[in-house]
């Protein structure tokens, strides 16, 4: 049996690849500290659950769903932007549903791109958008996300031929990995960028409800405009700890919304009407969870941050998502450091290059774990004498 060119194609999987490496060394008997997860380490809340269990009693749930989503999944996504950003969407044509945004970001490009058209992606960045450019069968540049600007793109730094030819292009703030924010008035210059070269913006919000120091994070639809040229991609997975539900959606450009909806008319049936009314929960009922949740990850944040600084390593505070992003040690590039931390700390941790060729000389590390924990990996990785 032979595999298509495409699926040839596709490129190594990389969080698969770290998980084998760290179930490795768990089957040895070894106590790994696995801050290389980007999964959700708390349960969702429960009334969220309670939700899911009344909705799946229900037999009306048991059938097919509509195509295109429940109505009440939509307009929830719209009291949601409407409540947390003051944007107005209409839950018709505006709304798209999507199994997990992972799904719409690799959808995307087959949507609105033909073969071998020019996507722009950032560098680094969520590895799995490489998947939508095969599957897509289209062509790729990327724009440097360097620490002197913030790791915001300078749109100035790319040519004019790419800009002529570049039809998509994918932001993502805050950010993965370097957890970034973005403000205002750079959203406003994407704007501007993308009406005076024609290119749609995707904005993958996966981290939009984690900001730090009091910072609300920002809609790219909250700028004037930006419904002109592209959407945003909204996932429950990280707001209410929904990561294994598989449920989001993407709102704006209602024709760009369109497509998404025509594609999955063809791929899916919707999702399970019961984990729709779940999210329909998550949505429109009391936030506090949100708020708790938010503010556990900024005290871990500063407990690993604080522990990395007393120990000599330079570490700056993220301002958003749940990652702290982390320059390695002189003598080591990232995949070295990441190998030795596992193999003499027990310490796992994401390669920066992993995730592209700016992401060389960092790692990644995730604040999944309670403050014990975080610490704890702090003091191994000390007793390996890295930093002075």
């Amino acid at each position: 049996m032979n595999y298509s060119d495409r699926l040839k194609r596709l490129p190594v999987q990389f969080f698969s690849t770290l998980v084998n490496k760290v179930n490795k060394a768990i089957a040895e008997g070894r106590d790994i500290i696995n801050l290389g997860q980007g999964n959700p380490d708390q349960p969702t809340p429960s009334h969220i659950v309670k939700a899911l269990q009344m909705a799946a009693e229900d037999p009306q749930t048991h059938k097919y769903s509509l195509f295109r989503g429940l109505p009440e999944l939509k307009e929830a996504a719209c009291e949601f932007y409407k409540r947390e950003y003051g944007i107005q969407l209409d839950p018709e044509t505006e709304v798209a549903i999507l199994f997990g945004t992972k799904t719409g970001l690799v959808e995307l490009p087959m949507c609105l791109l033909n073969e071998n058209e020019l996507m722009l992606l950032p560098d680094p960045g969520y590895p799995d958008y490489l998947s939508g450019v095969v599957l897509g069968n289209v062509q790729y540049d990327t724009f440097p996300l360097l620490e002197e600007n913030k790791f915001l793109p300078n749109y100035s730094m790319l040519t004019s031929e790419q800009k002529e030819a570049a039809r998509l292009m994918y932001l993502n703030y805050p950010n993965n990995p370097t957890g970034a924010s973005a403000d205002r008035a750079f959203f406003e210059e994407t704007v501007r960028f993308a009406k005076e070269n024609e290119i749609t913006v995707l904005h993958d919000f996966a981290y939009g409800a984690i900001g730090f120091d009091g910072k609300k994070p920002i809609s790219f639809l909250e700028v004037e405009g930006a419904k002109d040229v592209g959407i945003e991609m909204y996932t429950l997975s990280k707001t209410y700890n929904m990561a294994g539900w598989r449920v989001g959606f993407a709102v704006g450009n209602a024709e760009i919304i369109e497509a998404i909806n025509l594609i999955q008319d063809h791929l899916y049936c919707s999702l399970f009407p019961a984990v729709q009314m779940a999210a329909v929960a998550a949505l429109t009922e009391d936030q506090q969870c949100v708020a708790d949740l938010v503010e556990r990850y900024e005290k871990r944040r500063d407990v690993f941050v604080a522990a990395c600084q007393k120990i000599g390593w330079n570490v700056k505070a993220s301002t958003g998502s749940f990652f702290v992003w982390l320059p390695v040690p002189d003598g080591f590039t990232s995949e070295e450091f990441a190998d030795l931390l596992l193999d003499k700390a027990d310490v796992a941790v994401a390669a920066g290059n992993g995730f592209g060729k700016f992401g060389e000389g960092y790692i990644r590390v995730g604040l999944l774990l309670d403050e014990n924990r975080l610490e704890e990996a702090v003091s191994r990785i000390e007793k390996l004498n890295l930093f002075k």
